[in-house]
């Protein structure tokens, strides 16, 4: 067997996070009292949010302040005066209770947990993941699970993959590989490590950098191919 340890990203791998972040936006604007429109607001919200985590990813913001900083440039475009503090924190409350997998998760990490070690590392905040992901039922399946706040760094820094790592160094990293959605903060992330990469692209996109995996799937239990 060519792999024998599986490094897994979480949110738009494993687990729907459009589907948590846009029910958690929807209750937060509705305990605000906001007139939630779904066309309007969650777009405008899921642009300045990837936009936000493109700048952590970049570092040219810390988590600390984006928790606050996505919420006063949506206060802005909506002319609001909300207490962006008080918004946030009901945003992350609300989503650490939204966890939703793809339905295909379960059986594959069940299934690669027979034949791999199975690690996950996540860029993400820890009241947040904490719950959504090291409470979640796959959970138990994994070894490892690293919280990019947790240690002060976020892929693509291989810091964050050596300390996922930390404890199979008797693995060889040419049996180690990294699989996820994100070319930059997974795959670059892998490949500046030394791992072998496997970019999850369901959606068929074209990739447009000069960032390129070992391996493409489009469909989650294609990992099955790579390793058995």
């Amino acid at each position: 067997m060519k792999y024998t340890l599986l490094i897994f990203d979480a949110d738009d791998t494993l687990f729907d996070f459009k589907k948590s972040e846009g029910v958690a936006f929807e209750k937060t604007m509705a305990e605000f009292g906001f007139d939630y429109d779904e066309t309007v607001h969650f777009p405008m919200y899921h642009n300045i949010n990837a936009a936000i985590w493109k700048e952590l990813d970049q570092g040219l913001i810390t988590q600390k302040e984006l928790k606050h900083e996505r919420f006063r440039r949506l206060a802005v475009q909506l002319k609001s005066d909300m207490n962006v503090y008080d918004f946030a924190a009901s945003y992350m409350k609300h989503l650490s209770n939204a966890s939703y997998l793809f339905k295909e998760s379960f059986d594959l990490v069940k299934e690669l947990h027979t034949c791999c070690h199975l690690v996950l590392i996540t860029n993400g905040l820890t009241d947040v993941q904490n719950k959504r992901i090291r409470q979640s039922v796959i959970a138990p399946f994994f070894k490892e699970i690293t919280i990019s706040e947790e240690i002060g760094v976020s892929k693509p820094d291989p810091a964050i993959f050596h300390h996922a790592l930390r404890h199979y160094s008797d693995i060889d990293l040419s049996h180690v590989l990294m699989i996820g959605d994100n070319l930059r903060s997974d795959i670059l992330g892998g490949k500046n490590s030394g791992i072998d990469t496997c970019w999850y692209n369901p959606a068929y996109l074209e990739n447009e950098t000069d960032i390129l995996p070992t391996y493409e799937i489009y469909h989650l239990k294609e990992i099955l191919n790579l390793v058995k």
